[in-house]
């Protein structure tokens, strides 16, 4: 377990994007696959979700998401240091897309601009590391995007978001605390097997097949293991909650709000329980926004708490865990920090 602490990174805002489109699992399926889909949704807790349309990308959500907190903040583009994208839904396979968009939202070419490949514990992951640029002096404000392109018409799990996070160097800022953990030994529990240079995409693995409720599926498509994926998030990420608290010298009660990783009803109530944690201090995006893998942290804090962390000091543990398998855990506290809406393009 990879314990630390940060001095001097104060959060100043976020902002987070959804596409438009609003698909049901309930009245977008089949009439066949309709009792399937009730039983289903009722352990998912996934009513309805978010899909870009075939020409939208995650960067696009991610652009709009920037332009809307700068605009916000009043922050001046050659006031930007670094760009971190957290993204398992690049624009190309190259060049990264941090680097596009550096010079799409008008940064300095001074500006460091990189891509991190991670998904659904992405969120603390890149905290730390942008974080960690700017208490080490060298970067005075940074924008963190984090979100994918990871839903489809058939997978009733996966939704669409682009976030940006706003973090700058103050000295007066109170320290965040930081678990981050890996353990690849459960890789192939989430994985997209095709298209890399272990199995090159080829002509058959673009032929769908349907399983036994009438889902298609492609070799190429994500594979995800759902009773391994359960075991893991309900086994790994309660301790490591109750050790960052221990690590952090803080108690459930001095913590205003836990922010979970939204994977699916079951897996997050069974985490919500373990840790003892009333309901309203766990806010949910899952029935109206799904699965938004690395953006379900900021997508839950826009959507539910956003009025919330801009009056007043809120201290809130966030929690994301998923593929890897990774999991990470983040304390801090946030003070007039600017939260503009959820948007919609």
């Amino acid at each position: 377990m990879a314990l630390s602490t940060l001095h001097n990174v104060r959060f100043a805002g976020m902002a987070s994007c959804v596409p438009k489109r609003v698909v049901s699992n309930m009245e977008d399926c089949p009439p066949s696959m309709r009792s399937e889909r009730e039983r289903l949704v009722r352990n998912i807790g996934i009513q309805t979700r978010r899909l870009c349309p075939d020409w939208q990308c995650f960067s696009d959500l991610a652009f709009a998401a920037s332009e809307k907190l700068l605009e916000k903040l009043q922050w001046q583009r050659d006031e930007i240091d670094a760009l971190i994208i957290v993204t398992q839904s690049p624009d190309y396979p190259m060049p990264a897309t941090a680097i596009i968009l550096q010079n799409r939202l008008g940064l300095s070419q001074s500006t460091i601009a990189f891509d991190v490949n991670l998904g659904c514990s992405g969120y603390p992951f890149g905290l730390h590391l942008l974080g960690s640029m700017i208490s080490a002096g060298g970067v005075r404000r940074g924008l963190l995007l984090v979100g994918d392109k990871s839903g489809t018409e058939s997978d009733p799990l996966f939704s669409d978001a682009g976030t940006a996070t706003a973090l700058e160097f103050d000295t007066s800022a109170k320290p965040m605390y930081f678990s981050l953990n890996s353990d690849g030994s459960g890789y192939k529990a989430i994985m997209m097997p095709v298209g890399g240079h272990r199995e090159p995409l080829d002509i058959q693995h673009l032929i769908a097949t349907r399983d036994e409720h009438g889902i298609q599926h492609k070799p190429k498509d994500l594979i995800l293991d759902g009773p391994a994926v359960l075991s893991f998030s309900t086994q790994r990420v309660p301790p490591d909650v109750i050790n960052l608290l221990e690590y952090s010298k803080k108690n459930k009660d001095e913590i205003d709000y836990f922010i979970f990783h939204q994977a699916n009803k079951m897996i997050n109530e069974t985490i919500r329980k373990k840790l003892g944690l009333h309901h309203e201090k766990v806010p949910s995006t899952l029935t109206d926004f799904g699965n938004t893998s690395g953006a379900s942290l900021p997508v839950t804090m826009t959507a539910r708490l956003h009025q919330s962390l801009q009056d007043g000091t809120k201290n809130i543990l966030l929690s994301g865990f998923g593929i890897g398998l990774s999991w990470g855990s983040c304390i801090m506290e946030i003070e007039n920090a600017k939260f503009p809406d959820m948007l919609e393009i």
